[in-house]
């Protein structure tokens, strides 16, 4: 594990855990605002974690339990949202190694990998989301920032 300065503008990415409980209200929700509302924090985000959320904003159109007008405004507050829209593509080589040492599905394997790399940009950076697993290996990783539920 890499221990990472704290100093400067904190730097949040966010995977899509976090985005959803941003845009459609959940348990976490009221976490997900606060650290929105962090405007001394630059909140990054990449082209994944946007495609999952929007395939979930509309899995739950689709199954009602978002109406469109809802959607719509899941859809809009998404691309209005804080964000800084992020190309940063994991290193192919770390991918395997992380893979070995955390038990992650593919896309919060590539999120652990994208944060990594541009936490190396950015140093101090914090991975900010809401699944166990990933905000595990985050945390071993030297990328959970404190008072994130585990």
């Amino acid at each position: 594990m890499k221990e990472r300065s704290r100093r400067g503008t904190r730097a949040l990415y966010w995977d899509a855990s976090a985005l959803v409980s941003m845009l459609v209200e959940n348990e976490h929700s009221a976490a997900a605002r606060r650290a929105a509302a962090a405007r001394e924090a630059a909140h990054f985000v990449s082209s994944l974690a946007s495609a999952e959320v929007h395939a979930v904003i509309a899995r739950l159109a689709r199954e009602r339990i978002l109406q469109p007008d809802q959607a719509r405004d899941a859809r809009t507050r998404l691309a209005g949202g804080p964000w800084r829209w992020t190309r940063i593509q994991p290193d192919v080589a770390r991918l395997g190694d992380l893979a070995l040492r955390h038990p992650l599905r593919g896309a919060d394997l590539w999120h652990l990998g994208a944060a990594l790399a541009l936490a190396d940009l950015l140093p101090g950076l914090e991975l900010f989301g809401f699944d166990q697993r990933l905000m595990a290996a985050a945390a071993a990783e030297g990328l959970a920032p404190p008072g994130v539920p585990r």
